[in-house]
């Protein structure tokens, strides 16, 4: 079997850090890789690890928010859910290496690879962490030749930073300075680091691909040139090639999943912040209901009014000093009591409005969160579909092979909403 080299390249999100992280810095007790041999984790080998000043590793995250902190990468433009740093996997067939001396030649190889990972960054500094994974095994091979067989590969995390041009305002007050170049800032954008469509010249003709493509058309040059030999570069849209790294897609569908686990635990830490909110607005209505009260409160002064004063002798009628003050008192009390009144109900029915406004959008989100949840493929359903998977490729690879291409040639399936199946459903009775 010809040799292939493959480089794959994944965005993340923030919250991936410490998912990713654990995977390659060998901090699971269980790795979803059963083949993670962890008495060998000594022998995985950093070509790039960040430290504090006190000399214990950085955190995934601590690096990045230290990059920020210094300037050296920008957020500048970047949206809540964007993609903000990206892994790349160089690898190759595990025979390659065990054909070759194994560990130690694999080390010399990925030390190249993680030169040529340096260009593709950009800058060293914008690279978190690069490590040689020398502690899985292949099982098969193992079991093809009766002894242990490593498979090594290359996990580099880094930031996607492109060079931002920000230019002054074209109605800027200074007329010299209007629509000119104001700086250039290292701006993280994972969209324009990795197009999908890109336009380079290539011995003189101008080609249009992924930039994915051109990025393992660089990793095979960039080693060929090195003096590395005996290889080819990975085939262009070859199944064969995706089925070779299908384990691979597996451990990133287990990342996909931690990432709606992590999404899903705030999602409910928000609903929790809700549920708070909905019972200040409910405490704030009893106070207000206690300010309305006082209204009732005056009503007992009535007939305390009604008993003051006597009929004057030329008629009219007549009150006491004492009972006078206590009118005036009275009747100033009363004005200002219909005011905050007045006002007490006018912040009782708003506040009332956004208790139901918020219990509303309270029930809402908890919908939405629920079905989220049913329609979340589990862990145990992807290692299901593995196990078939590799069953039947063990059974017929032809005919598995020749399905895959099958689909592959077809356009993507419309899955029909459930409202219109059970519409069609309900006609066929």
């Amino acid at each position: 079997m010809a040799h292939k080299t493959v480089v794959r390249n994944r965005a993340y999100q923030t919250v991936s850090f410490n998912t990713v992280e654990r995977h390659n810095e060998r901090k699971n007790e269980e790795y979803f890789n059963g083949d993670v041999v962890t008495d060998r984790a000594h022998l995985n080998v950093h070509y790039r690890r960040c430290f504090k000043e006190d000399g214990t590793p950085e955190t995934y995250q601590e690096t990045f928010d230290r990059l920020l902190d210094e300037k050296i990468i920008v957020k500048h433009g970047t949206k809540p859910d964007a993609k903000l740093f990206c892994e790349m996997v160089y690898d190759i067939n595990t025979t390659y290496f065990d054909e070759r001396g194994g560990y130690e030649f694999a080390k010399k190889y990925f030390e190249e690879a993680y030169r040529q990972a340096v260009k593709e960054a950009g800058s060293e500094d914008y690279i978190i962490s690069a490590v040689l994974h020398a502690d899985e095994r292949n099982k098969a091979l193992s079991e093809l030749h009766g002894r242990d067989i490593y498979h090594y590969h290359l996990h580099v995390v880094y930031v996607p930073v492109v060079e931002k041009k920000l230019y002054f305002k074209k109605n800027n007050k200074d007329p010299e300075k209007a629509g000119k170049l104001k700086e250039v800032i290292p701006q993280i954008s994972q969209s324009n680091k990795w197009p999908l469509r890109m336009t380079v010249e290539v011995d003189g003709k101008t080609v249009t691909r992924n930039s994915y493509s051109f990025l393992q058309d660089r990793y095979y040059e960039h080693m060929k040139a090195a003096g590395f030999d005996g290889f080819e570069r990975g085939e262009r849209g070859s199944t064969t090639e995706h089925l070779e790294v299908l384990e691979y897609k597996i451990q990133q569908d287990k990342i996909r999943a931690d990432e709606a686990a992590a999404l899903a635990e705030a999602k409910e830490k928000e609903a929790a912040v809700m549920d708070v909110k909905v019972e200040k607005k409910a405490a704030k209505l009893n106070k207000l209901d206690e300010q309305i009260s006082v209204k009732e409160k005056a009503k007992a002064t009535i007939a305390e009014i009604d008993a003051m004063g006597k009929p004057a002798l030329l008629g009219g009628f007549s009150v006491t000093n004492d009972e006078l003050k206590k009118l005036k008192t009275l009747a100033k009390k009363s004005v200002n009591a219909d005011k905050k009144v007045a006002d007490a109900n006018r912040k009782r029915d708003a506040a009332i409005n956004e208790r139901n406004d918020a219990v509303k959008e309270n029930n809402e989100f908890k919908a939405q969160q629920a079905a989220a949840k049913k329609k979340q493929p589990t862990i145990s359903d992807q290692l299901t579909w593995f196990s078939k998977f590799m069953t039947a490729m063990k059974r017929a690879p032809k005919r598995l092979m020749a399905v895959i291409e099958d689909i592959m040639r077809q356009p993507p399936e419309h899955q029909e909403p459930e409202h219109d199946q059970r519409r069609k459903t309900e006609v066929s009775r």
